[in-house]
């Protein structure tokens, strides 16, 4: 494989070895794809049954949209395939697709109204970017796939009714840092409600502003704040000995 594609496995396996440090996995269910780079028809996929504590860049598969396994050995679980083809399909612009079952995006999930409410600032930074999508069982066929896609449209967040959610990004970095902040507002807001109090939402022009703020301050000194973000991460798993690069 090429350079290009070796990066792309590392920062796939990093992103996962991410999500078990801070406890978005569901052990060996779950899951994050990638389109191969210079390919808008086949994606990489860790085989199910590995813990994602344990998945290595060699370790992913080569899946196209028909499901064809084009390299790399072990299953493709039905509900990454169903779900993640259709989507990748549907949004070209998408190179990066996250689902998991998060603890606090999911439990947002569960409220009669699951809305993200702009009443703290990483919630603002959300605004206008989450589509909500019904609840209807496993995601055993493409049609549930496509169904998904349809409801996140153009937004970069699908939340699934009691069920979890749905980051979508340009690049690993981009999609794990959506599915970061999103945890992080959820959880700010479920603590807040289980007070019992009412909520003071960010009224305008606070709101407006801020979400241009957002906006205008995606680079720091010329240097792109996900990225660094996401570099950070890595050198945290890379302090702890991480062999996830290899």
């Amino acid at each position: 494989m090429d350079a290009a594609e070796w990066q792309a496995r590392i920062d796939l396996a990093a992103a996962h070895r991410l999500a078990v440090h801070f406890g978005y996995h569901e052990g060996i269910d779950n899951h994050f794809t990638l389109l191969v780079p210079g390919h808008a028809d086949r994606f990489l996929l860790a085989p199910f049954g590995l813990h994602w504590s344990e998945i290595r860049a060699s370790d992913f598969l080569v899946v196209d949209f028909s499901g064809n396994k084009l390299a790399g050995g072990g299953p493709v679980e039905d509900t990454a395939f169903h779900i993640h083809a259709p989507l990748h399909a549907a949004r070209p612009d998408v190179t990066c697709v996250m689902h998991t079952h998060m603890p606090y995006a999911t439990a947002l999930s569960m409220l009669e109204e699951p809305e993200l409410l702009m009443a703290g600032q990483n919630a603002i930074g959300f605004a206008g970017l989450v589509a909500l999508c019904d609840y209807e069982g496993l995601a055993l066929d493409s049609g549930e796939g496509r169904r998904m896609a349809a409801a996140l449209g153009d937004k970069s967040v699908l939340l699934l009714r009691n069920h979890g959610v749905v980051t979508t990004g340009a690049s690993v970095a981009e999609a794990f840092n959506t599915l970061y902040f999103f945890e992080q507002a959820a959880r700010t807001q479920i603590l807040a409600q289980s007070t019992g109090q009412k909520l003071r939402l960010v009224g305008e022009p606070a709101l407006g502003r801020t979400v241009e703020q957002y906006t205008k301050s995606a680079l720091v000194e010329g240097l792109d704040r996900i990225e660094l973000h996401f570099a950070a991460l890595k050198r945290m798993l890379d302090r702890q000995g991480s062999d996830y690069a290899t």
